[in-house]
């Protein structure tokens, strides 16, 4: 019980979001049966759709757009502010800070992380860790979108009786970035939205959210 109290959030973001992705494949298979029955095609079962370029364009195009999302969240907070947001650093703290406040080197606790005490290329590799590993994601993901992308695409233009495409033809293709900048578009408003609206709104408890007593003009003071 207590490795699931101290676990409790993951958890259930872990616990939605299979539920979400299966909801998805549920509901894409049938869409996408229906659309076989207009063409006159044979239905597909569960597998097959989740196992197709149609499913696997659909769920990366979204994980793509969401590591972007934290990937520029996490690198431009190193150097931007916004003051009185919860979500920045405070105003005249930008950039990478110190060794001391970061406690690595001779800085580091007792209890801190081995390669926060070491130097050269590990020291850097971890305190870029989150931020490249972000990166590496979005980069897979997107990748995966445009391969999963003119796969489904082709598919489309063979069953049109029209010639396939190239993968570069197809990543510079408007359905390519019609298909990126809607998610993209949506995912950095959210991000903007939360930025600001935490300057003024509170949430009590939550550690997203400013106290609820604390001035708006507060800056990285979260509750």
């Amino acid at each position: 019980m207590r490795w699931l109290k101290e676990n409790s959030l993951s958890l259930a973001f872990l616990i939605m979001f299979l539920l979400a992705v299966g909801g998805q494949a549920v509901a894409g298979m049938l869409q996408y049966n229906d659309q076989q029955a207009a063409n006159g095609a044979e239905p597909v079962s569960l597998v097959q759709y989740v196992a197709s370029s149609a499913f696997a364009v659909n769920v990366a195009e979204n994980w793509q757009s969401e590591y972007l999302q934290f990937f520029l969240f996490i690198m431009l907070t190193v150097w931007l502010v916004q003051k009185g947001s919860p979500e920045s650093k405070e105003p005249g703290k930008a950039g990478a800070e110190s060794d001391e406040d970061q406690q690595i080197g001779r800085y580091a606790d007792a209890d801190s992380p081995g390669w926060a005490r070491v130097k050269g290329i590990r020291l850097w590799l971890f305190s870029n860790s989150l931020g490249l590993v972000m990166g590496a994601v979005f980069l897979l993901s997107w990748l995966a979108q445009s391969v999963a992308g003119q796969a489904a695409y082709n598919g489309e233009r063979l069953g049109d009786l029209r010639d396939p495409v190239s993968w570069d033809a197809y990543v510079t293709s408007p359905e390519f970035w019609d298909r990126s900048l809607q998610n993209w578009q949506s995912e950095l408003l959210a991000v903007l939205s939360m930025v600001v609206l935490s300057i003024y709104l509170r949430q009590r408890g939550s550690p997203e959210s400013k106290p609820v007593g604390a001035a708006h003009t507060s800056t990285g003071v979260e509750g």
